[in-house]
Parts: C-alpha cells; structure tokens; sequence
C-alpha cells in the first residue's frame, strides 16, 4: 500500500496528463466532476497543505526574512506582469487572457515542496514561501486580477477575495490549527495527504478537460506555447533576479520554484466561479498544470545532478 501511495505522488505528471487524456477522448467519465465538487477538491487539497503546517513555520519567516520577502516580491511582480505580457504577445482570445492572467496572479503551488526537495534547494524557505503567497493571495490576487484582467472584462475584486478566503485560506488554517491542537491525531493521516491531493488535482483537471475538449483542440498549440513561456520565464527570471542581488543558489533556486510553479486548482475554482460568462478562463490552467510539472521535474533534475557534482 505504501508503494501505491509513493508511485501515485512521485508521478503525478503522468496521472494528471492520462486524467487529461480520459477527460478529452471520453468527456462522459468526468462531466460529473463540477461545480460543487470542484471546489470541495480544491479545499481538500489547501486543508492537506495546512496539516503539514505547524506554529513552528511561521516562525522561521523571522529565521529568513530578506530571503521570504524576495520570494514574495517575485512571485507577486514577475508572474502577474509575465502574465499579462504573454497574452498581449501572443493575442490570446479574451477568456484566454483573462484565464492565463488569473493563473499568473495566484500563489506559489503545493507541488513546489516537493519540486524543491528534488532539486536540492531550501525546504523550509520553499515551505514558507507557499504558506505566506497562498496567505498574501487573500489581497493581491484579487488586485492584480482587477488591474490587468479588468482590461478585458469587468472583475468583481471583492468577490474574488471571499472566494480565495473560503476555499484556500480558511483551509489552510483549519489545517494549522489541527495541527497545533491534535498533533498526534493528524500525524496518523498527514500521509494521506499527498495522494489525496493529487487524486483532487488530477479530478479538476480532468473535468475541465471533459467540459471543453472542442476548444482545447482548437487552442492546443498556442496555449502550450503560452503555459510552456509563463512557467519557464518564471523559473529563470526568479532565479537570475535572486542570484543578481547576491543570494546563494540554494536561495535562488527555491525562489525559482516557488515562482515558477502556481496554484492552478485555485486559478481554476476562481475561473468558474467568478468568470463563468468567460467559459474558456478555465482553459490556461490544463495547459500550465502539465508544463509546470514537466519544467519543474527537468530543473529539479537538472540541479540535484549539479548538486552532487559540486559535493
């Protein structure tokens, strides 16, 4: 059972692009996957997230704030503005832009502390990075999401924020507050945590795939190009930025993660929720789901083979 539950987190790349696969050959498996249940996935997938959390990691922010506050400022300038200057580049289709934009202004993904593990960087500073931009995104997603995506469309800021606060944050810090309160009682089923996660992720991916594989179809090309271009200019730009003002590679390589990788289950419940009369904003977040975790899975690759040539 243990070996399933490794084999099912250690590659999720594969199981998200064969759920998108079944989505678009065989739409009819995971039409029912909507609404409702989506955004239930999406809470049980932040909940996990803070059951891993604990008093102890907010703590460590004090331990390295010139590092936390880079990563912070990274990811909340460099994506939002790459974002936003891809879909003008590119000329996506307004539900296309609108989609890409919102991905671009959400927080740094879960899959980050696992992609930072592999590639040798700081854990504890990816950790915290997730936990402050999934905490921060309550105000600042909601604001570049007015700013840029209200080019195109009329977006309800507010809105958007009770959304992030009930389906991300309230999660997460029902989860810190478990674990802070019945530490053994959550140690039992924190391993349970990542499968299921990637079970939700997988589910949401797929449904939006099933809902919309016509379009998918038509946009496939361009949008690869666009999520391929978003996840890769954050990777580097994070990393060159952190290396430019003189922090170790360790450092620069978790910016570069945290950055790189975004919240596409959040980017999508925020699509359907809150721009249900643009039925493509959905559409970016496939796209971005499998390429950030191929890019990611590469660097990580890439930077624990350095790692231990250096050692």
């Amino acid at each position: 059972m243990r070996l399933l539950i490794d084999s099912l987190t250690r590659h999720y790349p594969f199981w998200l692009v064969g759920t998108a696969l079944l989505g678009f050959f065989l739409p009819s498996s995971l039409l029912w996957f909507t609404g409702g249940w989506i955004q239930g996935a999406l809470a049980i997938v932040m909940l996990g997230m803070g059951l891993t959390l604990s008093p102890r990691d907010f703590k460590r922010v004090g331990e390295m704030p010139r590092a936390t506050v880079m990563g912070l400022l990274c990811q909340f300038t460099v994506m939002p503005i790459v974002g936003w200057g891809i879909a003008v580049l590119l000329r996506l289709e307004a539900d296309l832009a609108i989609g890409l934009i919102l991905l671009a202004a959400c927080p740094g993904g879960t899959a980050s502390n696992m992609v930072a593990y592999l590639a040798r960087a700081n854990v504890a500073l990816s950790v915290v990075l997730t936990m402050l931009s999934t905490l921060a995104s309550f105000l600042l997603t909601p604001l570049w999401c007015e700013w840029l995506a209200g080019r195109y469309v009329p977006v309800n800021g507010w809105g958007i924020a009770l959304s992030t606060l009930k389906i991300v944050i309230a999660p997460v810090l029902i989860g810190v507050f478990c674990n802070w309160r019945f530490p053994q009682a959550v140690r039992r089923i924190q391993s349970s945590g990542p499968p299921v996660a990637v079970v939700a992720l997988c589910l949401i991916t797929g449904a939006i795939v099933a809902g919309s594989a016509e379009v998918i179809a038509q946009y496939a090309g361009q949008l690869l190009f666009a999520a391929t271009l978003l996840h890769g200019l954050g990777f580097v730009i994070g990393y060159a930025v952190t290396r430019l003002v003189r922090f170790p590679a360790p450092v620069a390589r978790t910016v570069s993660i945290e950055v790189g990788m975004q919240n596409g289950g959040m980017a999508t419940v925020l699509a359907k929720t809150h721009f249900n009369t643009n039925p493509l904003a959905a559409i970016p977040m496939v796209f971005s789901a499998v390429m950030q975790n191929v890019i990611g899975s590469i660097v990580a690759g890439y930077w624990a083979k350095r790692t231990e040539k250096e050692d």
